[in-house]
């Protein structure tokens, strides 16, 4: 990967690839790289050049530790796209999908179609509680046990049809706890951006060929919430994945890769 000073930060970027431009948004506390392991590969084969980056928070990008906005990453990805070639087609996960939809509504000449995976457009309580929580661990110097924050991140974001395998199950846990506990300020920066206003009539305005998707299993933004956002938006299609969770792109790539492939490919 490669650091690229945009929007007055560093991004650590990576291309992959050649054809119509894809961009990636990840999600809150993870690197870009976790797009690798599937949608990576699966878009560069259909004849993508695919974009994957840490976002600002996450090093070696810019850690920006004192804080940042929703739209500070909405500028980061708009002057992203705009150093690789516009316009993209963008495809978020979560926090990357509300970077995702507000990129579509404010810089629609950035962006050829959008993709949100387990989205929102409105703070929920559930969520927000959760975040405040890590958040106050942090400020005050508490560290969970790696073991303990396997356990309550494995139960939050894999389905139970993922988990009924035992060896599957092991699998995702040793990786949460490979992972480990420990929030970095980055972290602790993002986490902060669960309490936002609603958003949901703001994006009646977007115009931009969509596809939000769902996962059924979804514990972190219930698949409701993604719904909501399609519906929203006029030009939206909402599909719902079956037996996964908050990771569903990792949990069920086939099924995910398909509707990426298949939707970029109308457009």
């Amino acid at each position: 990967m490669a650091i690229v000073p945009l929007n007055g930060i560093e991004l650590n970027v990576q291309t992959e690839g050649s054809g119509d431009l894809v961009v990636l948004v990840m999600g809150t506390g993870s690197p870009g790289r976790v797009w690798r392991s599937y949608q990576v590969p699966a878009l560069v084969k259909a004849g993508c050049r695919v974009a994957y980056f840490d976002n600002r928070g996450i090093k070696p990008s810019s850690e920006c530790a004192t804080g940042f906005t929703i739209d500070d990453m909405v500028a980061d990805t708009a002057a992203l796209i705009e150093h690789l070639g516009a316009p993209a087609h963008v495809i978020g996960t979560s926090l990357g999908a509300r970077i995702t939809q507000e990129l579509a509504l404010k810089h629609p000449a950035l962006v050829r179609s959008a993709v949100m995976m387990a989205t929102a457009g409105r703070a929920d309580p559930a969520q927000q509680a959760w975040s405040r929580a890590l958040c106050d661990l942090h400020d005050k110097g508490v560290e969970v046990p790696a073991s303990f924050y396997a356990v309550a991140s494995l139960t939050r974001n894999v389905s139970q049809a993922t988990l009924a395998d035992p060896m599957v199950a092991r699998d995702w846990l040793q990786m949460y706890e490979f992972a480990g506990s420990a929030l970095s300020p980055g972290e602790r920066a993002q986490l902060a951006l669960s309490d936002y206003e609603h958003r949901l009539d703001a994006y009646r305005a977007i115009s931009t060929r969509s596809l939000v998707i769902g996962f059924a299993d979804d514990l972190v933004l219930p698949p409701r919430l993604s719904r909501e956002v399609a519906d929203a938006i006029p030009s939206a299609r909402y599909v719902e994945v079956a037996d996964c969770g908050h990771v569903g792109y990792l949990e069920r790539p086939d099924e995910v890769n398909r509707l990426l492939v298949e939707f970029i490919g109308r457009g």
